[in-house]
């Protein structure tokens, strides 16, 4: 047991850094959280973080490396994470002004509703379609976890990172979605909404230049 608390430490010590580091996921928390509400975003957050274990789940089971020696499989995933990062940027973008005021229970009066299924939707997709975490958990768990650490141990190591980077991003929705912060957002929220397109815009173009590596 004292191997597998080393273990996890380590993992956590290097992928603490990874969950507040800007990026895709924290983009589209913010936005969700800026122009559709705190139960969207918390909402989410919780497809970003059952992404977060598709990840690991491939990577455990060794399709993370076939992955990533295959040039079209890479290409693939990278691609469509680009067309997706680019639809959400322009549909952010084309995106009229919303009602933000902020009612008596903290809630929001937004116009442009939102289903739960759609919220969740959008944070998997953002997380899964990105190839970057392809190469970061191959690379963590082959140098900070022993190959003859039991499969299902691994998988607990994945539940404890998916579980932190949720409560992470649940609590910028949260501080996000304060009425303070609602009222300060709502006096620009056309702006936002192109800043948060543009973003998302220039994070595609990003991935569209990587390469496998």
């Amino acid at each position: 047991m004292h191997q597998y608390g080393l273990e996890l430490a380590s993992l956590m010590a290097i992928f603490s850094f990874a969950i507040i580091s800007p990026g895709a996921d924290l983009a589209m928390v913010m936005r969700q959280s800026i122009v559709h509400g705190r139960r969207q975003a918390i909402i989410t957050s919780f497809g970003i973080g059952s992404a977060l274990m598709f990840h690991v789940t491939y990577t455990i089971l060794g399709l993370g490396l076939i992955i990533s020696q295959s040039i079209t499989l890479f290409n693939i995933v990278k691609w469509c994470g680009v067309a997706y990062l680019l639809y959400i940027g322009v549909k952010a973008l084309r995106a009229g002004k919303a009602d933000l005021s902020v009612k008596l229970d903290g809630t929001v009066a937004d116009d442009r509703s939102q289903s739960g299924l759609r919220a969740y939707g959008l944070g998997f997709a953002a997380n899964a379609l990105n190839p970057k975490p392809v190469f970061f958990f191959l690379s963590i768990f082959s140098t900070a976890v022993s190959a003859q650490t039991p499969i299902l141990v691994k998988f607990s190591y994945g539940m404890v990172m998916a579980s932190c980077l949720i409560a992470w991003f649940v609590g910028v929705s949260v501080f996000l979605t304060t009425p303070r912060m609602r009222a300060a957002f709502a006096r620009a929220s056309q702006w936002i909404d192109r800043a948060s397109g543009l973003v998302f815009i220039a994070l595609g173009l990003k991935l569209a230049v990587q390469k496998a590596s």
